[in-house]
């Protein structure tokens, strides 16, 4: 079966890999639809991000969908053809986090297309998959790609509880691309009354706007656009960082009022914070790290219409060209979700 592995920066290959076979507890899926991710762009261009570097080739992808084609011993509730989302998320449910529910934050994590750990985390761009049939949800009634944002939607469903109560918040999202557009979709579906987001690109901005913002806003158009919601000690209750750039942070802490939620979602190494700024507005700064039961709730929101993925793929390519599809999905001026059809 053919698999999608990094060696190194820019240095993607197809290659061949051994048929997996289905233990107890397990479901062999045929996967259909690959989401490329912000962390796999990173892999591909730069050899990881933060401190976190490739030491030894890695299959990539953590955003899968696929059919299940066999089940191992004792698996119930799910059959053959069936389409489902597969979570990333396998917590080792044995050490003292899991033990407290915290499986997020699980020790001995084996998430996806990780280069966190040694021995790396082989991810989930393959033909076949062997998952816990406690990681797939069904995923009946949409299409394979829209099953796949079930992941970077879940991060967003996660970041929404992480910010706490959201009807009639007024909300600033910075960076629109996929995670932050969510964010906008999670918010609004939460019931927040106001929801600004900026980037720097027109193009994203052009598809936040079609999805929930009220107001986008270039930033590198006009730096100073921003200006008027410090007035006063700021506008918004609650900003979702999601760009990892120090600069996004500081402008955002600068709009929040006192008492307002920072939620921060971006990942692009360690940042400086305005501290005496979020000390004098009694500002509150809460990490948001992926996720876990928010994804089968992501699921159901779109089974039910609740919140539309679908304007958000804008490319899906073929496994063949799959290294068309990283570079197509690193350019921000055409594309916000690139997916392969495996």
């Amino acid at each position: 079966m053919k698999n999608i592995v990094i060696h190194a920066p820019g240095d993607l290959r197809i290659e061949e890999r051994d048929m997996p076979s289905p233990g107890p507890g397990q479901v062999l899926v045929r996967i259909a639809t690959g989401g490329i991710c912000g962390s796999d762009l990173h892999y591909y261009n730069h050899g990881g991000f933060g401190a976190v570097r490739l030491k030894e080739p890695m299959i990539l992808g953590h955003e899968v969908s696929g059919h299940v084609e066999a089940l191992g011993k004792g698996v119930t509730g799910l059959q053959a053809g069936q389409l489902v989302a597969v979570s990333p998320s396998r917590p080792c449910r044995d050490c003292r986090f899991c033990d407290e529910g915290y499986y997020n934050e699980c020790l001995n994590m084996r998430f996806y297309g990780s280069a966190m750990p040694f021995p790396h985390i082989q991810g989930a761009f393959r033909e076949y998959l062997v998952a816990d049939a406690a990681q797939c949800a069904d995923a009946s009634g949409l299409s394979s790609g829209e099953a796949a944002m079930a992941e970077p939607l879940a991060v967003c469903l996660h970041a929404t509880r992480r910010a706490g109560e959201m009807l009639g918040k007024r909300v600033l999202v910075t960076g629109c691309g996929p995670i932050g557009l969510l964010c906008i979709l999670a918010a609004r579906r939460a019931g927040a009354a106001e929801i600004v987001a900026t980037d720097l690109t027109d193009f994203t901005l052009r598809v936040a706007a079609r999805n929930g913002a009220d107001r986008v806003i270039n930033m590198a158009d006009d730096a100073g656009a921003m200006d008027g919601y410090s007035a006063d000690k700021g506008h918004f209750d609650v900003l979702f960082e999601c760009t990892g750039a120090a600069p996004a942070l500081a402008g955002g802490i600068a709009a929040l009022r006192p008492g307002g939620i920072i939620v921060q979602l971006g990942l692009g190494g360690d940042m400086q914070v305005p501290v005496q700024t979020l000390t004098a507005k009694e500002l509150q700064l809460r990490g948001s790290f992926r996720f876990h039961e928010d994804f089968f709730s992501g699921v159901e929101l779109m089974q039910k219409g609740l919140i539309d993925v679908k304007p958000l793929i804008t490319q899906t390519v073929a496994l063949a060209d799959a290294e068309e599809g990283f570079r197509v999905a690193s350019d921000r001026t055409r594309a916000m979700k690139a997916q392969i059809a495996f």
